[in-house]
């Protein structure tokens, strides 16, 4: 079975590359106010639709605010059969502060 990973801001860039799923589960007013660039939000509304259409070969990064909540809410990832999940270190808020440049 896949565990969990904890991904550093550092190596995000390099999952992107390889087409991985960035999937922020913040509430919508703040990832429409500031957000990693090539995301989608994600939340309980269109769950399902993603996970039908979904590549589970492809990586699954999982963001929230402070790297907390993603850790639960990635292990949904897992328990349906992807097999590359991590949790973004430090969250968006930490990621911001270190890559600007890559939020929109």
């Amino acid at each position: 079975m896949t565990q969990l990973q904890i991904l550093s801001p550092a190596h995000l860039q390099d999952k992107m590359d390889a087409g991985a799923y960035i999937l922020d589960i913040r509430d919508l007013n703040s990832y429409n106010a500031n957000h990693i660039k090539g995301s989608q939000r994600i939340d309980n509304s269109n769950l399902a639709t993603f996970l039908a259409d979904a590549d589970k070969d492809k990586p699954v990064v999982v963001c929230c605010y402070q790297g907390m909540s993603s850790l639960q809410a990635a292990e949904v990832f897992i328990n349906q059969g992807f097999d590359e999940v991590y949790s973004l270190e430090g969250g968006f808020n930490g990621f911001s502060l270190t890559y600007p440049e890559l939020c929109a």
